[in-house]
C-alpha cells in the first residue's frame, strides 16, 4: 500500500512530499521550483508536474527562513492614486513576475517617517530586495537600508544618487528645458506653479530658476508654490490664484500634468486665451494631456521603462552578475503641442 503524502501541520502537502514523488532530493525540487539555473529542465518538469498534481503550494515564511530572504520585492512609492506610480509599477511588475518574484508594494504618501515605518516591516520579512522612490528619507530609514544588506536599487531620480544604484531621469534638466521652450516661444514673465512640493518638484523649480537666472529674468514673485497635492481642481485655483496678483504673466509651467489640466480648464472659464494670452505647460505627459483643449505642452517621462530598467538592475544584483553602472539616466522628451 502507497504511503499517504506527509502533511504541514496545516494539511497542506510538502517540498518533501514533492520531492518523493518526483524521485529527487528536497534540495533539487527546491531549485526546480524556483527555476534555478542548471536544472535540467526534464527533471524541472518532472518536479513542476508532482507539484500541481499533489496541490503544492510553497510557504513563502519557510522559503525565506531556509534561504535568509524571501521572493518578495518590496516596492515604495508616494502614490497609487498618480498614474505616474501605476505606470512605474506595471514596468516593475513586467520584469519580476517572470522571474518569479513577487512585489510588496507600499505607500508613502511622500512622508518620510510612513516610508521609515514601512521599511522597518518589510525588511523583518527578509524581503529579496528593494525599489524605493528617489532619495528623501529619515537618516534612520537610510541606515535600515544600509544595514539590511538587501540590494536596494532607487526610482525616477539620479541627482542624489552618490554611491547607490539608481534609475530615473534629471529632473533638474527637464525643468531647465521646458523653461527653454518657453523663452524660445517669446515668453518673458514665465511663472512656476507647484504643488505636494516633493524633492522632485523641486528639482524642477531649481532648473526653472537656474535658466530664468542665467537670461536676467528670473521674478520670485512668479513663483506660486502650494503643499496641497497636486490635482485638476488645485490647477484651477492656483491658476486663478496667480493672475490676481500677477495679471502681467505670458507663460505658467505648472510642475504636473493634472494641475496644468486644471489650469487650461480654468483659462477656458474665464475667456483667457491660450496660448494667446498665456501659455501653459505641464509635466509628465499624463493620459488625456494630448486631448485637452488646447492640448498640452509637457515633459514625458519614461516612467515604464524606469520601473523595467530598475527591476532589471535588481534582478542582476540578485544573481550577483555585474551592474554596468549604478546610475541610468534615461532621459525625458519635450512634447511641444498647442498650449504653448
Amino acid at each position: 500500500m502507497t504511503a499517504s503524502p506527509r502533511k504541514r501541520a496545516t494539511g497542506r502537502p510538502t517540498l518533501a512530499d514533492v520531492a518523493a514523488a518526483a524521485g529527487v532530493s528536497p534540495i533539487t525540487a527546491s531549485r526546480a521550483l524556483r527555476a534555478t539555473r542548471g536544472v535540467d529542465e526534464q527533471l524541472s518538469a518532472r518536479v513542476r508536474e508532482a507539484a500541481e498534481a499533489l496541490g503544492y503550494v510553497p510557504d513563502p515564511a519557510a522559503r525565506a527562513l531556509a534561504s535568509a530572504h524571501s521572493s518578495q520585492v518590496a516596492v515604495l512609492i508616494p502614490l497609487l492614486s498618480n498614474a505616474l506610480f501605476v505606470d512605474l509599477l506595471e514596468g516593475v511588475q513586467r520584469v519580476l513576475r517572470p522571474a518569479g518574484l513577487q512585489t510588496l508594494i507600499g505607500v508613502t504618501h511622500y512622508q518620510p517617517a510612513e516610508e521609515e515605518a514601512l521599511l522597518r516591516s518589510y525588511l523583518a520579512h527578509r524581503p529579496a530586495g528593494l525599489l524605493v522612490t528617489g532619495f528623501d528619507r529619515t537618516p534612520a530609514a537610510r541606515s535600515l537600508i544600509e544595514r539590511s544588506r538587501v540590494p536596494c536599487v532607487h526610482l525616477m531620480e539620479t541627482q542624489a544618487a552618490g554611491e547607490a544604484y539608481a534609475v530615473g531621469l534629471s529632473q533638474d534638466a527637464a525643468g531647465a528645458a521646458m523653461t527653454e521652450h518657453l523663452l524660445a516661444r517669446g515668453r518673458r514673465r514665465v511663472a512656476f506653479v507647484g504643488a505636494q512640493l516633493d524633492p522632485r518638484v523641486l528639482q524642477r523649480l531649481a532648473g526653472y530658476r537656474r535658466v530664468l537666472q542665467a537670461h536676467g529674468l528670473h521674478d520670485p514673485g512668479l513663483e506660486l508654490l502650494d503643499p496641497a497635492p497636486s490635482s485638476i481642481a488645485l490647477g484651477g485655483v492656483l491658476l486663478q490664484r496667480l493672475l490676481a496678483t500677477r495679471p502681467d504673466v505670458d507663460a505658467i509651467f505648472f510642475c504636473n500634468d493634472d494641475l496644468a489640466q486644471g489650469g487650461l480648464l480654468a483659462a477656458l472659464k474665464l475667456g483667457l486665451p491660450v496660448p494667446q494670452r498665456v501659455a501653459v505647460a505641464g509635466f509628465n505627459d499624463l493620459a488625456g494631456s494630448d486631448q485637452w483643449l488646447p492640448p498640452l505642452t509637457t515633459i514625458r517621462t519614461p516612467r515604464a521603462e524606469i520601473g523595467e530598467r530598475a527591476a532589471r538592475m535588481l534582478l542582476a544584483l540578485l544573481r550577483g552578475e555585474a551592474v554596468d553602472a549604478r546610475q541610468v539616466d534615461l532621459g525625458f522628451e519635450l512634447v511641444v503641442r498647442e498650449s504653448t
